[in-house]
C-alpha cells in the first residue's frame, strides 16, 4: 500500500473520529455523529479538490474512505465516555489529523503541478476546513475564527513550509511526510499547553 493512500485513509479515521466526539459531546445520536464524522473527515480535502479541479473529490473515488469512516463509529459509541472524559484525548486526535491532512493536501497539490506556495494553503485547507463544517454543524463558533483559539492554522501553514523546506535537502518524500506530521502534532500541542496565539485586531 502506498503510504499517500494509507496516511489518507488514516487521516480520514481519525478526522471522523473527531467530528463523532464532538456530536458525542452534544449528544447526536448515531445517524447525527456520522453526519458528523462524515463531514470532518472529508470536507478539508472535498474543498479543497473542488479549488484546484480534481473531480471527482477523493472520497467518491474510492469508497474505502467511507468505510474508514464508518470503522470510527463502534470506536467513538463505545469509547465515547474515555474520549470526553480526558479532553487531551480529543486533542490528540484533531492533532494527529490536521497533521496528516496538511502533508496530504499539499502533495496532492504539488501533483497537479501547481505553485508550492498555492499548495502550502491547499494543505491547510485541507487540514482546518474539515474542521469549520464540523463546528457549524454543532452549532459552535468554527474553532479556526475563535479569537482564544492557540495556534491552529498557522501550524498548518508552518508545516507546510516545513515539508517544502525538508525537499531542499533531497529526502524521500516517506520521510518528508512522517517528519512533517511529527512536527504539526508537536507545534499543535505546544500551542495549547502554552496558550500560542496571534494578536487580536483592535
Amino acid at each position: 500500500m502506498d503510504i499517500i493512500y494509507f496516511f489518507e485513509l488514516l487521516g480520514t479515521f481519525v478526522f471522523a473520529i473527531s467530528g463523532m466526539a464532538s456530536a458525542a459531546e452534544k449528544k447526536f445520536d448515531i445517524f447525527g455523529g456520522a453526519i458528523i464524522g462524515w463531514a470532518t473527515a472529508v470536507g478539508g480535502g472535498t474543498i479543497r479538490d473542488v479549488m484546484i479541479g480534481r473531480l471527482p473529490v477523493g472520497w467518491m473515488r474510492d469508497t474505502n474512505f467511507l468505510f474508514a469512516i464508518l470503522a470510527a463509529l463502534p470506536v467513538v459509541y463505545f469509547f465515547r465516555k474515555t474520549i470526553l472524559r480526558f479532553p487531551r484525548t480529543f486533542l490528540w486526535f484533531d492533532s494527529l489529523g490536521i497533521g496528516l491532512f496538511t502533508v496530504l493536501g499539499l502533495e496532492r497539490t504539488l501533483a497537479l503541478g501547481l505553485d508550492p506556495a498555492v499548495a502550502v494553503v491547499m494543505g491547510a485547507v485541507s487540514a482546518t476546513f474539515g474542521g469549520v463544517l464540523r463546528d457549524l454543524l454543532c452549532n459552535e463558533i468554527p474553532l479556526l475564527f475563535q479569537p482564544k483559539t492557540e495556534l491552529y492554522v498557522t501550524v498548518c501553514l508552518l508545516g507546510g513550509l516545513f515539508y517544502l523546506f525538508l525537499g531542499l535537502f533531497g529526502l524521500d518524500y516517506r520521510w518528508k511526510m512522517i517528519i512533517t506530521i511529527l512536527v504539526v502534532f508537536s507545534l499543535r500541542q505546544l500551542a495549547v499547553s502554552y496558550q500560542w496565539r496571534l494578536p487580536t485586531i483592535k
